[in-house]
This record gives C-alpha cells, structure tokens and sequence, in this order.
C-alpha cells in the first residue's frame, strides 16, 4: 500500500513520521506512537482511516494533523470497518 501524497515526503518517509509515528514492518498501512504513557495508532485501508489509543488529546491532534493535509470527515466511533461490524459494551469490544 502507497499512502496518499499529501501524507508522503521523500518517497517513502512519511510526513506522519515527523510528528513522531513510526510505521509497522509488519503492515505498512499501520503507524503508531508512543510518547509516555500516551499511545495512539492509525490504520490506513484505501479510504478509510481508524484512529485509536488511549490519549484523547493525541487523536485530536492527529486528526488536526490530517484535517490540514487533507479533508477528512470524522464518523465518531467505530462501526463497520472492512465488512466486521464493531460494537462496544462494559465486557469490551466486539467483532462479528
């Protein structure tokens, strides 16, 4: 997967990787980031992107970040991503 250009800088450094996010080497379309206790990640698939992590000011400033390169439209949580339904509860997340 090649991300889109305005996420792209010299080839294949990414402009996310500026602000701290390192991609897999295992799945190239994953980026995440560490910082403290802060943990964010970002998957990209063609036209979708699901953020999560558990720093509600980091996935702000992610979607900022992105928002400024180029337009994106916030759905809120997660539903459907890639066919599997998602859905939340107290017990945790579910996939089907």
């Amino acid at each position: 997967m090649i991300p889109p250009p305005s996420l792209r800088r010299h080839g294949e450094n990414l402009a996310l990787c500026s602000t701290g996010y390192v991609q897999s080497k295992a799945n190239y379309s994953l980026f995440t980031r560490n910082k403290g206790q802060s943990f964010t990640s970002l998957l990209i698939y063609v036209d979708d992107i699901v953020i999560t992590g558990n720093d509600p000011t980091s996935i702000s400033a992610l979607k900022d970040f992105l928002h400024s390169h180029f337009g994106i439209k916030d759905l809120e949580d997660l539903k459907y991503f890639l066919g599997i339904e998602v859905s939340r509860s107290k017990k945790g997340i579910f996939l089907s």
